[in-house]
């Protein structure tokens, strides 16, 4: 695409862009949602073509304009959230970066970005977000008890069902260091997908597409991982070790998650050797999301196919015969 507008009027109509789409992420219901996961494509486009410098002095201004409308707060969420990852993906676009660099790069700002969120909540404004979101919780469970009572539930099965909620509200209070991997992990595939559909409309550059996902695998050092995290639960459970139990936990529920992806990966592979349509494909992939055994029986077979590599094993089988 070439640009037939002076570079600052392009990076200032690159920036109202961005607030714009900031204050109808936080005005209009529903569609605002939908909005916000494009908040970083105009960061994105203006880094690539004009540089990191003008990249963050847009993303600098952008913040300071959202904040006389709607307030620091919802300004910083919007400028950590999405801006930051669109700055750091505009930087590995521009320099030609492979897709999984780009990638990782990208989800390691946004984690750091959430940790510096958290860090501004809790050490400027005096709020602990953990807290925060399990008060939050409990208070919903709690209404959700007040109407089983108000249906005739007897007494003795609300107390049952309340003594299965705190200890996983308890599990919830560990699980920080997780929930802030999985949020950067969805802001960065957004910025990546929303940028890439974006660019190609606009017959931009892009960096590749990710491998076929029947191709995936990942190291297997998570194997170690999920043993260590294994035997810290064990330590940090039974001798009340809370930072070895917090560490362990969470990477526990990471590496489960990464055995999952694996295994549905294996599944995709399965899928094409027998020329499975899409459709049926994603329909079968759902129906396994909201099943416990199913989820179990793909993450064991994530796990051994980290171990064995049963793809590598069928192609050295098919070219034997």
């Amino acid at each position: 695409m070439e640009s037939k507008i002076s570079p600052t009027v392009e990076g200032g109509l690159l920036t109202a862009i961005t607030v714009i789409l900031g204050l109808a992420s936080t005005f209009l219901p529903v569609i605002g949602l939908f909005l916000e996961f494009f908040c970083a494509v105009p960061i994105v486009i203006l880094t690539v073509r004009q540089g990191t410098k003008k990249g963050f002095l847009a993303l600098i201004a952008s913040f300071l304009i959202l904040t006389m409308f709607i307030g620091p707060l919802l300004s910083m969420r919007i400028a950590l959230s999405f801006g930051i990852c669109g700055l750091t993906l505009g930087y590995c676009v521009k320099k030609n970066f492979s897709t999984i660099k780009c990638f990782l790069i990208t989800f390691s700002t946004a984690i750091i970005a959430q940790v510096i969120a958290i860090a501004i909540l809790t050490f400027a404004m005096g709020i602990n977000l953990m807290e925060t979101e399990i008060a939050s919780v409990r208070e919903s469970f709690e209404e959700v008890f007040k109407m089983y009572e108000s249906a005739g539930i007897p007494q003795q099965e609300i107390e049952q069902i309340k003594a299965q909620v705190e200890p996983a509200l308890k599990t919830l209070s560990y699980l920080m260091p997780l929930i802030l991997t999985l949020l950067a992990l969805v802001n960065s595939a957004i910025c990546y997908v929303t940028s890439g559909w974006i660019f190609k409309k606009l017959r931009m550059k892009f960096i590749e597409p990710l491998p076929n996902f029947a191709a995936w695998r990942f190291p297997k050092i998570f194997l170690y991982i999920a043993a260590f995290a294994s035997i810290g639960l064990y330590w940090g459970g039974t001798r009340d070790w809370d930072l070895i139990y917090t560490i362990s936990i969470n990477a526990a529920y990471i590496t489960g998650i990464i055995f999952l992806i694996q295994g549905f990966s294996v599944l995709s592979a399965i899928a094409d050797s027998y020329n499975v349509s899409t459709f049926w494909r994603r329909v079968f992939f759902i129906l396994i999301i909201f099943n416990k055994l199913l989820i179990t029986v793909v993450t064991v077979t994530g796990f051994m196919d980290m171990i064995f590599d049963f793809r590598k094993s069928g192609k050295s089988g098919e070219s034997e015969d």
